[in-house]
């Protein structure tokens, strides 16, 4: 038995090498397009006088994450109309991971957030590429992360923001129910559920899974049961925290959502404000271009349903889909919303796993040049709210 303790660790160890081999084509082309974004927008934000740095770091969300990792909970600003926004309102995963890089480096809370961002791209680059790998095969694996990498908004990917972060928590969550691994399942399910709401479609997919398991083999092993009861630990804890934080109970984190003017009213208010847009120019174009992208997004899920994606990733992507279109407030997060529905690629990256190489590359470099060039104008225009 002593000849075999190192067995173990080895082949894991042999595992992991492996998998970082057959990855590695995936990360390279993910890092270039990246790469790509920030030098664009470098150029373009020196063209207009602007830091990108400071577009990457000191705009929107990623202002409200750095103030938690300095000041803590309990900081809030009150609006001319007598509504109060509360940094309440942000899960605190990324923050805590910004004071630990704080405390350890030399780094701004600022630059630590754009660090642990930087990452956790990667991260979640390797995870999609690992379950598209799974269920597809290798050239689908590295087609899924460039698909992801040149989305409209990738340039978010890079940004000291909570995106990549839980993106990665997510992806690496639903290989480990894949590969029924529970209790990595459930402990990933839990950062993902103290990284941002949202976090709860992981706990779903992880339970939706497990109830499946279950009644398949009609047994429930203590790593199941484990993983199931871990799942939802990170998001109940923090909402509950919040509600005796603000003594509202189980409303309380509801309440202050409402201050910020999120909702969940079934997409009511955004069909109202596409509508908007549609009745009147040049705004009909916008209008035109978000009916078209939220009519892609359903077809692309239908596409998932009835190519048979596993149970995990249709209850996870539909419940992240669902809760980015059907929220009543900020309509131009939507796009950045929908970053972590990675599954609704895996169809297009099947397709054009397809394609020659040559072909495949050329596409993925105008998409590419386009993303990075979108990214820099919206950073250096209005931006992600």
């Amino acid at each position: 038995m002593t000849d075999l303790a190192p067995y173990v660790p080895t082949v894991r160890r042999d595992r992991v090498r492996s998998a970082l081999r057959r990855a590695a084509p995936a990360l390279l082309v993910y890092a270039g397009v990246r790469a790509l974004g920030l030098v664009v927008l470098a150029g373009w934000s020196a063209a207009n006088g602007k830091s990108a740095h400071g577009l990457l770091t000191a705009r929107w969300d990623s202002l409200w994450y750095t103030r938690v990792a300095d000041f803590g909970y309990g900081w809030e600003t009150r609006l001319p109309d007598g509504s109060v926004h509360s940094n309440l309102a942000f899960f605190p995963l990324l923050p805590w991971l910004e004071r630990l890089g704080h405390a350890l480096t030399p780094l701004s809370y600022a630059d630590a957030g754009l660090l642990v961002a930087w990452l956790a791209s990667l991260a979640a680059a390797l995870g999609i590429f690992l379950i598209a790998e799974r269920l597809h095969g290798l050239r689908a694996g590295v087609c899924a992360v460039a698909l992801w990498a040149v989305l409209p908004v990738g340039i978010v990917q890079s940004m000291a923001y909570s995106e990549s972060l839980f993106t990665a928590l997510a992806a690496w969550a639903l290989y480990a129910v894949l590969r029924e691994r529970w209790v990595w399942a459930g402990v990933l399910a839990a950062l993902a559920g103290l990284t941002r709401p949202v976090g709860a479609a992981v706990m779903a997919a992880v339970w939706v899974t497990a109830a499946i398991a279950v009644a398949r083999e009609r047994r429930a092993g203590w790593r199941l049961v484990l993983g199931v009861l871990l799942a939802p630990l990170g998001a109940a804890g923090y909402v509950l925290w919040v509600g005796h934080r603000t003594g509202d109970g189980l409303f309380g984190y509801l309440d202050v959502q409402a201050q910020w003017g999120n909702g969940f009213d079934g997409g009511l208010a955004f069909a109202r404000f596409v509508g908007g847009m549609l009745t009147s120019f040049p705004s009909v174009f916008a209008g035109l271009g978000l009916t078209v992208g939220v009519g892609l997004v359903i077809w692309l899920y239908v596409v998932c349903v009835r190519r048979g994606q596993p149970p995990a990733l249709l209850v996870y992507c539909g419940i992240v889909v669902v809760l980015a279109l059907c929220a009543s407030g900020y309509f131009g997060s939507k796009p950045r919303l929908l970053l972590p529905a990675f599954p609704l690629l895996l169809p297009l990256a099947v397709g054009l796993a397809r394609w020659r190489t040559a072909r495949a590359a050329a596409l993925l470099a105008v998409v590419a040049v386009g993303s990075a060039v979108y990214g820099a104008f919206w950073l250096n225009g209005s931006g992600p709210p």
